[in-house]
């Protein structure tokens, strides 16, 4: 969501019409994608209760961002095989060519600290690197949480000159702001 809102407001600021801004929501979204991972679930306050129960040895894999449970539970690993699973995962769906250009965006889920976030971007730019997978615009950080849930999920987007464009704008928002 953070990509897609990110360039999609971009055009929408540069005069483009609802039309313009779903056709390239949609080619973000068919040039990104995105898989997490939680060691612990969130509290929606409505519910008063965490979503699901994790052990104190456990992991999720594939949760949503809104403390949905994932699509498979695990015992916790080291932060290089968790990264190099999730991102196994995206470069099999996204299948980036080596001289694809590509933004790598490393979020946090709203519990894990920002060091943590930055070893995640560490260990995914080793594996890219030895891949020949070209990152050229990245971002960490806790941008789209799940209230206090601990984990950490891993987005790559295909970029070209629009995207590039849209990206690279200025932006001056509560969470992004770059180019003013």
């Amino acid at each position: 969501t953070v990509i897609v809102e990110k360039i999609v407001g971009s055009l929408s600021e540069a005069g483009g019409n609802l039309k313009e801004c779903k056709l390239l929501g949609d080619k973000v979204n068919r040039n990104s994608g995105s898989m997490g991972v939680a060691f612990s679930s969130c509290t929606v306050p409505v519910a008063g209760k965490p979503t699901f129960e994790l052990g104190d040895d456990e992991m999720e894999f594939g949760v949503g961002i809104h403390g949905e449970p994932g699509r498979r539970r695990d015992k916790i690993k080291s932060g290089q095989e968790i990264t190099k699973e999730l991102l196994e995962a995206i470069i099999e769906d996204l299948k980036p060519e080596n001289d694809d250009e590509i933004l790598l965006f490393v979020n946090g889920m709203g519990g894990t600290p920002l060091t943590e976030l930055y070893l995640v971007y560490d260990n995914a730019k080793k594996i890219l690197d030895y891949k020949k997978i070209k990152i050229t615009r990245s971002l960490v950080g806790n941008y789209c949480t799940s209230l206090e849930m601990q984990g950490a999920s891993i987005t790559i987007t295909k970029l070209d000159q629009e995207l590039i464009k849209h990206w690279d704008s200025p932006v001056h928002t509560a969470a992004m702001r770059w180019g003013m």
